[in-house]
Formats: C-alpha cells, sequence, structure tokens
C-alpha cells in the first residue's frame, strides 16, 4: 500500500518504520512522526515528519508542533518507544485526541523502578535488586529511569539525575512479546537478543532474533509473571517483558509498556498484522489463538563504523531496513540501517543477518571512499 488515502492515525515512535509498515499489512492509512523519516518510512505513512532531538528521547514540545499540523488533528495517535520516561506527555495528548495504548499511569507505575520492583516483590517474580543510591559494592549498573535500546547503560561509577542502580545479574536476553486486554495476556512469542558494545556504551543494542524454539516449564514461568504484572497494572495492546535466563533460572527485568523492536521478528504471514490486533487488544478484545510462524527472522542494526556519506538515489539491498533519506551523512556510532534475515533456525537467521551486516559495511566502506 502507498501512503496516499488521508490517515487514519498518527503513530509516533522513535522510529516508526515498523508500526507503520505493519499498519500497512492491515490496510491502514497512517502518518508517522519519529526521529529519523527514513524512506521506507515515508513509503508507508503520509505525512511523514521528523523530531528534531540531538538524543534519543521526544521532544515535547517538537511533537506538539507536529501534531498541530492540520492534517493531523485530532487524528489518534498509536505510540511506541520513547514515551517511557514522560508519561505525563502521554496524559496531556490524551486531553487532545484519542492515544491508543496503554493508559499513562499504567506505563509510570512499570517505568518506576523502585514501584515496579515492588510489585514484582509482592507477587514473588525474581527481579534484580535495584536502589535509587549508589551501593558502594561493586556488580551493579546505572540505567536511566525510562530509557531504551540498551546505550544509557553504564557500569556503575556515579548515579546522575534521572538515574537508577541495579544489580548485575548474569544470563542470556530474553524477551516476551505480548498482546493484553487489561485482564489476559497471549502470547506472541519469545526473541533472543544482542548487543553492539560501544566506547562508553558496553549494552547497546545490537539486534533480536525469534520466535525461540519452545523451552517448556521455563517459558510457562515467565509467560506467567507476564500475565501477573500485565492483569495486575491493567495493560493493554502489545507489551514486552525483558527477561535474563541463566542456569540458576530467570528474572524480570522490566515490561515496556508499547510496541516495540521486536516487531520486525513476529509482523509478518502468516500472522496478522501486529498494528490490527494491538488496536484490537486496546479495545479489549483478544484472538483465541495466533497462527504459528514457520522458520525464524534476525533483525540487526548495523551501526556506522566511520562517518558515511549516502549519495542520492542509493539503492538499498531488500533486506534493509530504517533506510536513510539520501542524500545523507550518517556519523559515526549513528544506525546506518537494520537488516533483516531469515533462515530455518535462530543460529541460521543470526548468522545470516551478521553476513547481511558484513557485506553492508563493505559497501559503507566503498562509498565513503568514493
Amino acid at each position: 500500500m502507498t501512503p496516499t488515502a488521508v490517515p487514519e492515525f498518527v503513530v509516533v515512535a522513535l522510529s516508526a518504520r515498523a508500526l507503520a509498515a505493519s499498519a500497512c499489512r492491515d490496510g491502514r492509512s497512517v502518518a508517522a512522526i519519529d526521529q529519523f523519516a527514513d524512506a521506507d518510512t515515508a513509503a508507508k505513512a503520509s505525512p511523514c515528519l521528523t523530531l528534531p532531538s540531538r538524543r534519543l528521547r521526544i521532544s515535547a514540545g517538537a511533537l506538539r508542533r507536529a501534531l498541530a499540523s492540520p492534517d493531523l488533528h485530532g487524528l489518534p495517535l498509536v505510540y511506541g518507544t520513547g514515551f517511557e520516561e514522560q508519561p505525563d506527555l502521554l496524559a496531556a495528548l490524551a486531553r487532545a485526541r484519542p492515544v491508543i495504548g496503554n493508559r499513562a499511569d499504567a506505563v509510570a507505575q512499570v517505568k518506576d523502578p523502585l514501584a515496579f520492583a515492588a510489585l514484582l516483590a509482592r507477587f514473588g517474580i525474581p527481579h534484580p535488586e535495584v536502589s535509587l543510591s549508589l551501593p558502594d559494592s561493586n556488580g551493579w549498573l546505572v540505567k536511566r529511569v525510562g530509557a531504551s535500546g540498551g546505550g544509557h547503560i553504564r557500569r556503575a561509577s556515579r548515579l546522575p539525575a534521572g538515574h537508577y542502580a541495579q544489580r548485575r545479574m548474569d544470563g542470556r536476553p530474553v524477551s516476551l512479546l505480548f498482546l493484553a486486554d487489561g485482564r489476559r495476556i497471549l502470547p506472541v512469542g519469545f526473541s533472543r537478543q544482542w548487543v553492539a558494545p560501544a566506547p562508553r556504551q558496553p549494552y547497546r543494542y545490537g539486534g533480536a532474533v525469534g520466535p525461540l524454539p519452545p523451552c517448556g516449564r521455563m517459558d510457562a514461568a515467565m509467560i506467567d509473571a507476564a500475565a501477573t504484572i500485565a492483569e495486575a497494572v491493567g495493560l493493554v495492546g502489545l507489551n514486552s517483558a525483558d527477561f535474563l535466563v541463566g542456569s540458576a533460572g530467570w528474572c524480570l527485568l522490566e515490561i515496556n509498556p508499547r510496541p516495540g523492536a521486536t516487531l520486525d521478528l513476529f509482523d509478518r504471514p502468516p500472522m496478522p498484522s501486529l498494528f490490527g490486533l494491538h488496536l484490537a487488544a486496546c479495545a479489549g478484545q483478544l484472538p483465541a489463538a495466533l497462527p504459528p510462524l514457520t522458520g525464524c527472522r534476525a533483525a540487526m542494526i548495523v551501526y556506522a563504523t566511520a562517518p558515511v556519506h549516502l549519495p542520492e538515489g542509493l539503492r538499498w539491498p531488500d533486506w534493509t531496513a530504517d533506510r536513510p533519506q539520501t542524500p545523507a551523512l550518517v556519523p559515526t556510532g549513528a544506525p546506518l540501517c537494520t537488516v533483516l534475515a531469515d533462515a530455518d533456525d535462530v543460529l541460521g537467521a543470526r548468522r545470516l543477518a551478521g553476513r547481511y551486516a558484513r557485506t553492508l559495511c563493505r559497501l559503507s566502506t566503498m562509498v565513503e571512499a568514493a
């Protein structure tokens, strides 16, 4: 679908491309507002507006100015990543238009580190210890309240304002994407994440692969934990629960109360559009079941290792997404694009994504040299 119709919704996120693509799969026309206005987002959404920012944060003032555009007046707003640290902005937006997703108070509850830890303790759900002061002992991480993407996570040395300390735990990061109707949940699938370390960003998000094969009792226990929190808070729509899984068991790190990065893994046939499922779940409707996906998909972010000049009319490989508008200069350390790789299993998809990323890096080196 091309974005020629009058938009029915406006999607807002740090990156709105996956939400816009899923909306198109559902036969919906949308406008998009995000920090990148990538070429493939603009191909799915009209208008496609950019939120200027030097950091991965949504500027409340810039967003209000963008939403004041006459063709966006009163449109229902579907939000993704970027609102977790400012639920008050969600509450303010909801006074002027329908906001589809979790209520501002639900977002605030699961993203307040002490309130969330207390909620998990109340239900006996394993969770790392958190503190608003920096403990003297080693083995702690410092995180920014409500942030996403992993680039904000540091090994503990000081505790700036707006940050908290979390005890470091061992294990593999695993995420559960699920639908919720305010009372129940319906699992979409598990995925595994990895990091792409950079100077001063040892936990920068690198990518994810899924769905993971079933893991019996552990899967059931993690699903039960997500269901318990979803019911207690009244979560709706698409959400994800991030876990660490190790030899000693698992612990729940956080709930992300909105659609996120793993849409790319699961929003493909025969799965119905996750955008459509999100809308229905926010209205209290869950399907009886979801069709199983065949094979696995990996989505890997490729970061520029040096400044890259992208020429006008650059032809991107079909397996890329989040493609910058050209001409463009991508600075060192910034996302160049995302690569998507499909294979029969988790290992095959992860390896293919790595090969695609290396190919892209070679191509970007040639572009830089030219």
